[in-house]
């Protein structure tokens, strides 16, 4: 053994002070995995010695958390809509604000409850939204596109482990692998950060995919396209919801009501902050059926 214990390697979490604004909740998740167990035994038994082994896994998980990665990568894991996601460098982390574009998802999926809908997740990613929405609605058919092959093999993955069957896999730069398919509903949690923007040099976001998070000049490069393109793969009637930053969602309503969609209107996350935008196509736009 190597004489240290649980409470030593829980104090030596306070070196993530300045890295982490959960940096407790941080440290008991690493060295949980460090251990191979769950965080109650980190209370039940504080005084357990850590073996060579184990102090080495969780001095190198410490080293990369105090580097800024990103304690989803660490762990190859994030929570999202209670389903537990397989995450790494190829793909966004999950953020708990994107689940208000599922439930506001599912809401408008509602009127949907007698016939089988397609839907659309532009930029998938990890799969999160996707699989999230195709777990509560099983009736569903979700194609989740993403223009990298390393995001979609993930994205599958996780369909597989949890097994999610009524998504399938496109790799597409947004619509361009689509054909004449039409949809419901189209959602996305595209890029909208813009290039200059000095949060990309800054804690997690470093780690993060850059292609998944930039958008141009004014970060919305990404919505403007899916907005003009949208109207073309949605059916009359059918939806697209956008999440974007907290200060675009009135350029994100001006965008959407200058291509001609309907009842346009932006809801607010649980910090009572713009996050998802959405609307109606009110015409289907010729050559698609």
């Amino acid at each position: 053994m190597t004489g240290v214990s649980i409470a030593d390697c829980l104090a030596r979490g306070a070196e993530l002070k300045g890295v982490s604004d959960t940096w407790r909740l941080d440290t008991e998740l690493l060295l949980a995995e460090a251990l191979g167990a769950g965080r109650a035994l980190l209370i039940a038994h504080p005084q357990r010695e850590l073996s060579s082994p184990q102090l080495q896994k969780f001095d190198d998980y410490l080293a990369r958390r105090r580097r800024g990665e990103p304690i989803a990568y660490i762990l190859g894991r994030r929570e999202f809509w209670s389903l537990e996601l397989s995450v790494n460098e190829a793909v966004l982390v999950p953020r708990p604000e994107t689940e208000l574009l599922v439930e506001a998802a599912l809401a408008a999926l509602a009127g949907f409850s007698d016939q089988s809908v397609r839907i659309a997740d532009m930029g998938t990613g990890s799969g999160a939204i996707a699989l999230a929405i195709a777990s509560e609605r099983p009736d569903a058919s979700v194609v989740a596109v993403d223009s990298s092959a390393a995001a979609l093999a993930v994205a599958r993955h996780n369909a597989v482990q949890l097994g999610i069957g009524n998504v399938s896999f496109v790799l597409s730069h947004w619509f361009d692998a689509l054909g004449d398919t039409n949809f419901d509903m189209v959602v996305s949690n595209p890029p909208y950060v813009a290039n200059d923007d000095p949060h990309l040099a800054r804690g997690d976001l470093r780690f993060e995919p850059r292609q998944a998070l930039v958008s141009g000049e004014d970060g919305l490069s990404d919505i403007r396209l899916l907005a003009d393109q949208g109207r073309q793969f949605l059916r009359p009637g059918g939806k697209l919801l956008l999440e974007h930053g907290w200060q675009q969602g009135e350029a994100v309503r001006r965008i959407l009501e200058e291509r001609g969609y309907q009842a346009v209107r932006t809801l607010p996350d649980l910090a009572g902050l713009d996050r998802v935008t959405m609307a109606c196509n009110g015409e289907r736009s010729a050559g698609h059926s």
